[in-house]
C-alpha cells in the first residue's frame, strides 16, 4: 500500500484537531478489511495522540497541563524560541499505529485520533500508511 499524505492549516498556537475521520476515510477507500494503520507526524513541533473525543474539555485540560508542565518562557537554549513546542511534541509522540479490523479502527468507545499543533499556526502533513494483513486478506 501507497502512503497518504493529508494536509491540515492550524488555526492556533497549540490546538488539538480530531483527525479520526480521516484516517477512518483513508483505510475505507483502501478496501482494507483486517491489518494495521499507522500515521506519522513528519514534524519537530506537532504530534499525535489517541484520547477522549467526546467531551471538548478533555482536550482544553490537556492543553492546560501541558502548558503547566512545558511553559513557552523557562530559559530554554534552543536560538529559534520554540523550545516548548518541541518538547510537548516529543513528549506526545510522532506516530500513532491502530489494529484494523472488519474494516473499522479499533478505538474504544470515547476515543479519537488527534493532530496536535504546539507550534502554530501552520501549514502540516500527516501521513497514513495502512498495511493489510495478508492472512485475511487473500
Amino acid at each position: 500500500m501507497k502512503t497518504i499524505t493529508k494536509s491540515i492549516q492550524t488555526k492556533a498556537h497549540t490546538a488539538f484537531y480530531d483527525i479520526t475521520e480521516e484516517i477512518e476515510s483513508a483505510v475505507r477507500a483502501t478496501g482494507v478489511t483486517d491489518g494495521l494503520v499507522t500515521v506519522y507526524v513528519p514534524h519537530t513541533t506537532a504530534a499525535l495522540t489517541i484520547n477522549e473525543n467526546a467531551d471538548p474539555d478533555v482536550k482544553t485540560d490537556l492543553i492546560n497541563q501541558l502548558e503547566r508542565m512545558v511553559p513557552w518562557e523557562n530559559g530554554y537554549r534552543h536560538l529559534e524560541g520554540n523550545a516548548a513546542a518541541h518538547l510537548k511534541a516529543s513528549m506526545m509522540g510522532f506516530s500513532e499505529t491502530i489494529i484494523i479490523e472488519d474494516g473499522r479502527l479499533l478505538l474504544g468507545t470515547w476515543q479519537g485520533v488527534y493532530f496536535t499543533e504546539f507550534d502554530g499556526p501552520r501549514h502540516r502533513r500527516y501521513l497514513i500508511k495502512i498495511l493489510a494483513d495478508s492472512e485475511k486478506q487473500a
